[in-house]
């Protein structure tokens, strides 16, 4: 899931419209969670500050913070939002050792630069955002489930895969898998493949 904005609005309105959807819409417990941003995109780390305590955002590198599709082309520095299942999903620390307790649900990458070459970087003439959020991850999490194919998204498939089979789904790992395919299939189809 995700939106894109080609010129209309920039950071300041992608991260409130985040921060609402989430904590308002969603009514995800704003004490759990984290926000990371690019180490050098002052901005952003500002502007979270109006919705996140300073001491919950956290300023990482171009691994986890940056995002360019290749060598040339838009890019920029992004921002995620991480949601903290807490210490019955067993251990975690933020950022730098997450476990299974702390996953990322959304990504809000602001690309405000073009690469031309490998060390040449421009400013786009329009920023724009392009955000993205785990629809399994957020289902599960709205669920109140920390395992992705215990959603009603992927529990009818898996049910189906075992009445085909005669299977008993639990601890069937390849119910999963043909789930996940059948999921996919289905976008192909959509899509007209």
């Amino acid at each position: 899931m995700g939106n894109f904005s080609f010129g209309d609005y920039f950071k300041k309105d992608a991260i409130a419209f985040a921060w609402e959807l989430i904590t308002k819409e969603y009514a995800l417990p704003k004490d759990r969670l984290y926000v990371t941003v690019f180490r050098e995109d002052d901005d952003a780390e500002k502007l979270w500050q109006d919705w996140v305590p300073k001491d919950r955002i956290f300023r990482l590198d171009e691994k986890d913070n940056f995002w360019q599709m290749g060598e040339t082309g838009p890019c920029g520095p992004c921002s995620e939002i991480h949601f903290d299942f807490g210490p019955d999903a067993g251990p975690g620390t933020f950022p730098h050792d997450p476990g299974e307790r702390i996953i990322e649900i959304w990504n809000l990458v602001f690309m405000q630069f073009e690469q031309v070459t490998p060390s040449e970087r421009i400013n786009l003439p329009k920023p724009s955002i392009d955000t993205g959020m785990g629809l399994e991850r957020i289902s599960a999490l709205l669920q109140g489930t920390h395992d992705n194919y215990a959603t009603d998204l992927m529990r009818t498939l898996i049910r189906a895969v075992a009445d085909a089979t005669g299977i008993d789904p639990e601890g069937q790992v390849s119910h999963r898998v043909i789930a996940d395919h059948l999921r996919a299939t289905s976008f192909l189809i959509t899509d007209g493949v």
